[in-house]
C-alpha cells in the first residue's frame, strides 16, 4: 500500500512539473471603485434605493399613525369597527412587507436593476481580463475580493492595474471608431 502511495505522489509531482499553470488574480472591488462607469451606475442605484426607502418610510409612517389612532380609540370602538380597523392594519402591514420583498428581496427589483446597470461595467472588466489572459497565456485568473480566500498572494501576479489599463485602451478604441 505504501508503495502505491509513493508511486502516486511521484506521478503527481512529475506531471505538475511538466505542466505548470500560470495563475493571476485581480481585485474586482478596486477596479470597480476606479471606473467612472461603475461610479455612475452606483449613483443610479443609490438614487433608486433612496426613492424606494422614502416610499417605504411613508407607508410605515402611515401605518404607525393609523395604529396609534387605533390604540387611542380601541376601547371606545364597537367590536365591528375594532375588527375592521385591525384587518385594515394587518392589510397595511402585509402591503409594507410585500413592498419590502418586491423591492429589496433576494429576487427583487433592486437585484434585477443592479444586474442590468452593472452588466456593461462587468462586460468591460471581463473583456479586459480575457484579453490579458489570452495575451499573456494565463490559465487561471481569480478575484480576491470575493469569497475566495487567499492565504498568500505574490503581488507580482496582481493583474488589477493591467485590467484597468486594458479597459481604458478598449474604451479608447471603441470611442475612436
Amino acid at each position: 500500500m505504501k508503495k502505491y502511495i509513493i508511486i502516486f505522489v511521484l506521478a503527481f509531482f512529475s506531471t505538475s512539473i511538466y505542466s505548470q499553470q500560470k495563475i493571476g488574480y485581480i481585485d474586482s472591488q478596486a477596479i470597480i471603485e476606479q471606473l467612472p462607469d461603475a461610479q455612475d451606475a452606483q449613483k443610479q442605484l443609490d438614487a433608486q434605493i433612496s426613492e424606494w426607502k422614502e416610499e417605504l418610510s411613508k407607508k410605515e409612517s402611515s401605518w404607525k399613525t393609523k395604529y396609534d389612532d387605533y390604540q387611542n380609540r380601541k376601547l371606545t370602538m364597537s367590536n365591528k369597527k375594532r375588527s375592521e380597523t385591525e384587518k385594515e392594519l394587518m392589510k397595511l402591514e402585509d402591503e409594507i412587507s410585500d413592498f419590502r420583498q418586491k423591492k429589496f428581496g433576494a429576487n427583487g427589483e433592486l437585484f434585477k436593476l443592479q444586474e442590468e446597470i452593472m452588466k456593461p461595467v462587468n462586460n468591460k472588466i471581463f473583456k479586459a481580463i480575457e484579453k490579458i489572459a489570452l495575451d499573456e497565456e494565463y490559465d487561471y485568473i481569480f478575484d480576491r475580493s470575493g469569497d475566495l480566500i487567499f492565504l498568500y498572494t505574490n503581488e507580482k501576479h496582481d493583474l488589477t492595474l493591467q485590467v484597468l489599463e486594458v479597459i481604458k485602451e478598449l474604451g479608447n478604441s471603441v470611442e475612436s471608431k
